[in-house]
């Protein structure tokens, strides 16, 4: 059914539950599988450019260990996992990913590390789901 799977991936606890659920639909349905990590911008407002290195390096390092992590999670199930950090805006960049991939699918958690927690449904997650061009399942 699935030929292409994108798993949205911030670390979050939904995020980690939607990788899960990526994971399983991959194996049963053969699909390959890949998941994107969207790197926000850097500070605005940086008193020395040390301060932009620093926060740039502490986010590489972020992304290294859990896309590390992810690839080991669907190694388990026998399934590779193609992992991909793009900086930008998250709902823009995974959308114009979705599209230029050719995904069939993307899998997102309900929830993760936006900058709004309060929402019963998060924006990113919604906003996703109404602008892809493709199936999204959204994972509780």
């Amino acid at each position: 059914m699935f030929k292409k799977i994108l798993v949205g991936n911030d670390g979050s606890e939904g995020a980690k539950k939607a990788l899960m659920a990526a994971i399983h639909l991959a194996k049963h349905t053969g699909a390959e599988l890949h998941s994107i990590s969207v790197e926000e911008d850097l500070p605005h407002y940086a008193a020395t450019v040390g301060e932009v290195l620093e926060a740039k390096a502490e986010k590489n390092g972020y992304f290294e260990r859990l896309n590390q992590e992810s690839r080991e999670m669907a190694a388990k199930e026998g399934i590779p996992l193609q992992t991909h950090v793009i900086a930008g805006h998250e709902v823009q960049t995974i959308v114009d990913y979705v599209r230029e991939g050719h995904f069939d699918l993307v899998v997102i958690g309900f929830m993760g590390h936006s900058k709004i927690y309060d929402r019963v449904w998060g924006s990113t997650s919604q906003n996703i789901t109404r602008l892809a061009p493709c199936t999204v399942m959204v994972v509780k």
